[in-house]
């Protein structure tokens, strides 16, 4: 195909948190532009600096970027820096990206950074009168950006590989040492993570928000599910476990059963910081209290599984995957394309435009979630220890949980029975 190249330096930025294989969309970013004869300028750090009109940068060339395709994290750094809060901070980049020279960007990132690139780009166009190309590489552990079909996002597989295998290593140490482990996952708004990583390493139960189904997540039905789960794995003379659970179900949670994120920090987007409540405490408090009403005690050690995956190595799959992003982000650019998400579908590369993507009353995309209705879900759901619907006629089941609990099978169906209803 052929190519119009007016495009003699090109900018390349990161923004969001970390996901595996940064570096490899930055390598191939750079090698296939160097091909072209294309500079590249490697920006730091988001659009922090370009939204106080500098540029704190580096040319990226072949020799620089040989390996970096194989390394975790970003050499380019992360920032959630948000320069769409006012005119003044997106005039300040355009003028720092042509004062460098710069005529197209390549941002990578979540839906923040491509509405921010989308912005800055509309600015430098409508407002500035500058032709400013702007592309964008989609990337979150998450996998909640709204790609077509089950294309994931870049990093997750990676991310879930890594985690299954740290979750085979907690199912290990519980059994050891006769304990549960509560593993908290990332996952802001989706359980796609938290789900794959159970589908990986098979815990006893994994809860994500969409089993709710639209409603409000509440507080006393998650401590429910897994104390019944403890009651049926001590049952089965297994006084030890893994459950896994999605950080989306806080973000999902009814406000009043978490008062206190009511003093939670958010960030520059808006989004309410999840590490810094302390959910696994308040979780772990709640089932040890209701495991107690039954005259019942297990040790609960409490599990973030977050940050270790964000900056790990690449497995094959992202290496390849992001190559083909940042090649094909480039070549948009050189046959005159712009203002445009990339993504591969069915082995093509289909360029989204933003307008498609983003909602421009809310500058986000629509959230991905895990459709329940799937056959993903419903093996995931058969391979959970966890009241199910077909242990509502089971009186041998609940006979032997009423022995265990210290009381009546009637009195456990009338607490636990609303459990039982169809996944």
């Amino acid at each position: 195909m052929s190519t119009t190249n007016t495009i003699a330096r090109i900018g390349i930025l990161v923004g969001g948190g970390p996901a595996p294989g940064i570096n490899s969309v930055i390598h191939a970013v750079t090698m296939e532009a160097s091909r072209h004869r294309c500079e590249v300028t490697g920006i730091y750090d988001g659009f922090k600096h370009l939204m106080a009109g500098k540029l704190n940068s580096i040319p990226l060339t072949p020799e620089r970027v040989e390996y970096i395709y194989l390394e975790g994290g970003s050499i380019l750094h992360n920032a959630r820096a948000n320069p769409t809060t006012s005119p003044q901070l997106m005039q300040q980049c355009v003028t720092a990206l042509r004062s460098a020279g710069i005529d197209a960007l390549v941002s990578i990132g979540g839906d923040d950074t491509a509405f921010s690139a989308s912005q800055v780009a509309k600015y430098a166009r409508e407002v500035m009168g500058i032709d400013l190309r702007s592309v964008h590489v989609p990337k979150t552990i998450d996998n909640d950006l709204p790609l077509p079909g089950d294309i994931p996002t870049f990093g997750y597989e990676t991310a879930r590989d890594l985690g299954a295998r740290l979750v085979m290593n907690l199912k290990r140490d519980a059994s050891t040492m006769r304990h549960w482990f509560l593993v908290l996952s990332m996952g802001r708004n989706s359980g796609h993570l938290a789900l794959g990583i159970g589908q990986g390493s098979l815990p006893a139960v994994t809860l994500i928000p969409e089993e709710w189904s639209g409603r409000k997540v509440r507080l006393h039905e998650v401590v429910d599910i897994l104390a019944t789960t403890i009651m049926l794995r001590l049952v089965e003379n297994k006084p030890y476990g893994v459950a896994v659970l999605a950080e989306g179900l806080l973000e999902h949670m009814a406000i009043e059963d978490l008062d206190a994120l009511k003093d939670v920090a958010r960030d520059e987007h808006g989004h309410i910081r999840l590490p810094d409540v302390n959910f696994l405490d308040i979780l772990k408090t709640e089932v040890d209290r209701e495991l107690a009403t039954h005259g019942l005690k297990v040790k609960i050690v409490k599990h973030l599984l977050g940050y270790e995956l964000r900056c790990a190595p690449p497995i094959a799959f992202d290496i390849e995957y992001t190559r083909i992003l940042g090649t094909a982000a480039i070549d948009f650019l050189l046959q005159g394309g712009a203002n445009a998400i990339i993504t591969l579908q069915q082995g093509q590369v289909i360029p989204i435009p933003y307008d498609e993507m983003i909602n421009p009353l809310t500058g986000r995309t629509a959230v991905r979630l895990v459709d329940r209705n799937s056959y993903r879900y419903h093996s995931a759901y058969q391979f959970m220890t966890r009241l199910k619907p077909e242990h509502a006629g089971d009186d041998a089941l609940f006979a032997k949980l009423a022995v265990l609990a210290h009381t009546t099978p009637e009195a456990l169906r009338e607490r636990y029975g609303y459990l039982m209803r169809d996944a």
